[in-house]
């Protein structure tokens, strides 16, 4: 069992986006530490070089707002009391026995990553993408390729959530209106180079039953020179609707917006359209030759509880790429028990279960990992209360660290010449990528705030040895 009567609780947390931030920040706040009664030591691992998980990796680069979110996590690490490890991987460089040497507890938080599948028929033709893949291309993910297919003129986007409306915003929206976000050179030189003309969104249900937020479905009217095309047939609203939208704030405000668009008779001139479908269920992905050629849609009708069944009439959408949103996936760890079919860490709210339903005591998890890809960032901060709180509860059981000097696991990272980061790297990283910014334009000739680093090896290298000099303009 764990002894910090003498010595701190040691605890990591693997995954240093905002659910492993949010549950070593609660721990440093818990009661216990607040009252003197305990001491903790907390160190943060992440496989990429850089801290903040969704929010650098998953967040559209022209979503200020969502990504001032990277302000609260960063004072929350710059206070120091949280050591930053970055460009470790969990079972490559450090094993499941390293944690348990070293650590009196450890908390998952490693997020889902990839994209929850599209099982329709079609579903493997050149052409058909997963949107976690094309936000990590955009976004500058390390381990995903520098370039992307666009080459569609016409463009399906499945899906009526957040990320459906990121991916079909960053499609539709012209190259030289994204340099004042922090896009890298080679996410502007292809959107530059794209031929698009429309992007259609297909939503399964009707406008009140979609799943976006106010502020993501009015940005899409910020894009210039990009209509937005509605179609009357698709607006309908049964009982269940009509009660979502008395009851829901939300709803309310969506549905206005919806409308308005719908009741705008004024010209569209612009050389982009970005059309947006409700009741509207996907059935096959065409094709010939191997690509796609086009989206068969079967129309939906409400039931008058908020759900929909398929009426058996079906329209076809000549279209050569389809975008999938319809979900995340969480990744299998290794020596870690996992459950393929949600993809999640098997947990009783945040203790890890054994196959046979036993707690494993000292392994713990929070965020997408533990209950799926499901609430908004803000969600994570309850539920990695939840998680915190039994670990506190389960003191008394924990294994024990048989290592737990903080200084050792620097020993047997650097013995195994794992290049590893710091946040003191990060914050040099950071110092570069906003030099590229100043190095470099937007369409107004102005100064660009930042632009991101792409290369895992150029962002090891100045993290681990400081920003080069001079700073070389990336577009």
């Amino acid at each position: 069992m764990a002894d910090t009567t003498t010595r701190p609780l040691r605890v990591a947390v693997i995954g240093a986006g905002p659910a492993g931030i949010y549950a070593a920040d609660m721990l440093t706040k818990s009661e216990p530490v607040k009252n003197g009664e305990l001491e903790v030591s907390i160190d943060l691992f992440d496989r990429y070089p850089t801290p903040f998980g969704l929010i650098r990796y998953g967040v559209a680069p022209d979503h200020p707002r969502i990504k001032g979110i990277i302000t609260a996590l960063r004072a929350i690490l710059g206070r120091g009391d949280i050591r930053f490890f970055g460009n470790v991987e969990f079972g490559r460089d450090l094993t499941l026995a390293d944690f348990g040497a070293h650590y009196d507890a450890v908390i998952f938080a490693t997020g889902a990553v990839y994209d929850a599948p599209l099982n329709i028929p079609g579903n493997d033709l050149e052409g058909v993408h997963g949107a976690a893949e094309f936000v990590a291309w955009y976004d500058g993910h390390p381990d995903f390729p520098r370039t992307w297919p666009l080459e569609a003129k016409e463009v399906a986007v499945i899906g009526n959530g957040n990320v459906a409306l990121d991916v079909a915003r960053v499609l539709s929206k012209h190259a030289d209106d994204m340099l004042v976000t922090e896009i890298p050179g080679n996410v502007y030189q292809g959107l530059k180079a794209s031929p698009v003309t429309d992007v259609h969104i297909f939503g399964r249900r009707g406008p009140a039953q979609v799943k976006f937020t106010p502020l993501e479905l009015r940005e899409l009217a910020k894009s210039r020179d990009v209509d937005i095309v509605v179609y009357d047939e698709d607006f309908d609203y049964d009982e269940g609707s009509e009660q979502a939208i008395a009851e829901n704030n939300q709803v309310k405000v969506m549905v206005k917006t919806l409308e308005k668009w719908r009741a705008d008779d004024a010209p569209q001139t612009a050389s982009r359209r970005l059309h947006l479908h409700f009741l509207q269920s996907p059935r096959e992905v065409l094709g010939e030759d191997g690509r796609v050629t086009g989206l068969r849609m079967e129309r939906t009708r409400l039931n008058g509880d908020g759900s929909v069944s398929g009426t058996g009439e079906y329209v076809d959408y000549p279209v050569q790429a389809v975008y999938h949103a319809v979900g995340y996936l969480g990744s299998r760890l290794p020596e870690l028990p996992f459950d393929d079919g949600r993809g999640v860490i098997p947990n009783a709210e945040g203790r890890v279960l054994a196959e046979n339903g036993t707690v494993l005591h000292g392994l713990y998890a929070t965020g997408w990992i533990k209950r799926g890809p499901v609430g908004l960032i803000g969600a994570t901060k309850s539920d990695a209360l939840e998680t915190v709180t039994h670990l506190l509860e389960d003191r008394p059981v924990l294994p024990g660290a048989t290592r737990p000097d903080p200084g050792a696991v620097n020993e047997v990272l650097e013995a195994r010449g794992v290049e590893y980061t710091t946040w003191e790297g990060w914050l040099a990283l950071d110092e570069y990528e906003q030099g590229l910014g100043q190095s470099s334009h937007d369409a107004e000739g102005n100064p660009r705030e930042r632009v991101k680093v792409v290369e895992r090896e150029e962002m090891v290298s100045v993290s681990r040895e400081g920003v080069p000099e001079p700073v070389s303009s990336p577009v």
